[in-house]
């Protein structure tokens, strides 16, 4: 792992693009603060740049940095959570502006998985995290269920957790609106 983790902050440092392993699916990701990253990962999906992705985080004390406003529901939500929530945040700042949604939102999920926590640790910003597919297609639960097309675009692939053969979900999503509105997503 220690070996993928020096590899592949070496990439997202350069601006690349990588394909690796998160909470729930596998992901592309990049430096969720350079923008010229955030507009490859929208071309190797084939995905519309109006359609935001979301950033993962390790450590809930940032969020500040990156929302200019945080919800007082947001902290609750941060520490009951027992499984993978993506929430959509109003007031993004600090990001790469293609990356940021057209209303000013952006989704956060604070992750506990290990490798995708190590990296964020050393990487010290958010990282861009979207579903390894091309736009349209299903999401792979499993490394062995992306497609080559997709592999060949990346500038590095993570070896952990590539023969894992437990099938993983999407996260939760809930959108945070204003006086701690709260609309469901996806469950």
């Amino acid at each position: 792992m220690q070996n993928d983790i020096k590899k592949a902050l070496e990439v997202l440092k350069n601006g690349g693009v990588i394909l690796y392993p998160t909470d729930t699916i596998w992901g592309l990701g990049c430096d969720s603060t350079n923008p010229g990253a955030v507009k490859r990962i929208y071309e190797i999906k084939k995905r519309e740049d109006s359609k935001s992705m979301l950033v993962l985080m390790e450590n809930p004390a940032l969020l500040e940095r990156y929302i200019d406003e945080v919800p007082e529901v947001a902290w609750d939500l941060v520490e009951i959570t027992t499984t993978p929530l993506t929430v959509i945040y109003p007031g993004a700042k600090n990001l790469a502006a293609n990356l940021i949604a057209g209303d000013g939102s952006i989704g956060i999920r604070f992750t506990k998985e290990e490798f995708t926590s190590r990296l964020l640790q050393r990487f010290r910003r958010p990282l861009v995290s979207t579903s390894a597919n091309i736009s349209g297609e299903k999401a792979p639960a499993f490394f062995d269920e992306i497609s080559e097309e997709l592999k060949e675009q990346v500038d590095y692939i993570v070896e952990h957790r590539q023969d894992d053969i437990i099938s993983a979900q999407p996260s939760g999503i809930i959108k945070l609106g204003p006086g701690g509105q709260i609309d469901i997503i996806r469950k």
